[in-house]
């Protein structure tokens, strides 16, 4: 047997067992979506913490740093985890070892990617580069 992926991952480590899953693998939807839930929550309760924290702010500059350090975080997170929620909770009727191969990428490797050029983008001179690059990658301008 042979895991179709770039690294073990529950899902797939499951297929490869011998007894039923069907048990196991709704219980760890259950584990994962409440895990999910978890965590969602705190980022929630404390992103509206922060948001409070800078709205109380007397200086419109302070709130507006604030808010651009807050927002690409807020971005990242927010990639990452729509990737894993369609990556984890999707019906296991609709896997297949491509497409869930293609999912991990996604949440593994796009948003690390993205990560640093997201955080980036608070920079005037790499916004200008960048729309220099997708200008000439998208309509071969100069």
């Amino acid at each position: 047997n042979a895991v179709d992926q770039f690294f073990c991952e529950i899902p797939q480590i499951l297929k490869l067992s011998c007894s039923e899953s069907y048990l196991r693998e709704v219980g760890l939807s259950v584990v994962s979506a409440l895990v999910l839930l978890g965590c969602f929550a705190f980022i929630l309760f404390s992103y509206v913490q922060i948001f409070r924290a800078v709205l109380r702010m007397p200086s419109e500059q302070g709130r507006h740093k604030a808010f651009s350090t807050c927002l690409p975080h807020l971005a990242v997170v927010s990639l990452f985890l729509s990737t894993v929620v369609f990556a984890h909770l999707k019906p296991f009727s609709i896997s297949s070892p491509s497409l869930d191969l293609v999912v991990a990428v996604l949440y593994s490797v796009v948003p690390p990617t993205l990560n640093p050029i997201i955080y980036s983008m608070r920079n005037k001179e790499i916004r200008h580069a960048l729309s220099k690059v997708l200008r000439y990658a998208l309509f071969q301008l100069p």
